[in-house]
């Protein structure tokens, strides 16, 4: 974190320095350092910044950038990441053929594709295979995105649930993560010993009325088609 403060504080002072000669190539390599600068930090917004005034430079071709791809498949990291799912398509359309089977680009995209169709377990294993270390960022933040639909799947397709069972739907490593997880994001689920308790839909239909494999198949898909229309 330390690095991070200080290139960002030294990054700072060269775009300050720049504005009074400014200078394309340097405002550009300026401008990568700090959209790669903001994502080591984890902050969201920054990067959003940087990349905004530096994909016009990007996209125009004026300046060769080695780190294009890789800075294009962020980009469509953090749209995947925030379900600007219009915007993500967008950009696809801007790429070229070249551009688009390129590891850093083709990696998000293949999410994309995962997630439309509810491959949740192909989307939580993707963290294992990034193409750059600036993605786990990204991948944090979407693993989290799918566990929470998962989660809401489960609670409207059973009352109860062993411990054991949720942490392999779930994908946590140890029952303390799934415990940690219950504990900020699931306040209104109940640990009873060895099961979890889920708080009753709010219809009369119970979920014993339903096949739970059929439900949560065809909650999974309702919740990848709702990503889609959001």
């Amino acid at each position: 974190n330390g690095d991070v403060d200080s290139g960002l504080s030294t990054l700072s002072k060269i775009k300050i320095a720049l504005l009074d000669a400014p200078d394309t190539k340097m405002n550009m390599e300026a401008l990568e350092l700090g959209v790669l600068l903001h994502v080591a930090a984890g902050d969201l917004d920054g990067f959003a910044r940087n990349y905004a005034q530096l994909q016009p430079l990007l996209l125009s071709g004026q300046e060769d950038s080695q780190r294009t791809c890789l800075l294009l498949g962020l980009n469509l990291m953090c749209l995947l990441v925030e379900n600007r799912l219009s915007e993500f398509h967008a950009e696809m359309e801007l790429l070229t053929k070249e551009q688009a089977s390129n590891a850093y680009i083709s990696f998000p995209i293949t999410l994309e594709r995962q997630l439309m169709v509810g491959s949740y377990d192909e989307v939580l294993k993707a963290h294992l295979h990034i193409p750059d270390k600036s993605y786990a960022f990204f991948m944090d933040n979407l693993t989290l995105t799918v566990k929470d639909s998962i989660a809401d799947c489960i609670e409207v397709s059973y009352q109860k649930m062993k411990l054991k069972d949720a942490m392999t739907m779930m994908k946590f490593a140890t029952q303390d993560e799934l415990l940690e997880y219950v504990k900020e994001a699931r306040d209104d689920w109940i640990v009873d010993g060895e099961f979890l308790e889920f708080q009753p839909p709010p219809t009369k239909r119970q979920a014993s009325d339903i096949p739970s494999k059929s439900l949560i198949s065809q909650s999974l898909a309702y919740a990848t088609e709702l990503e889609r229309i959001i």
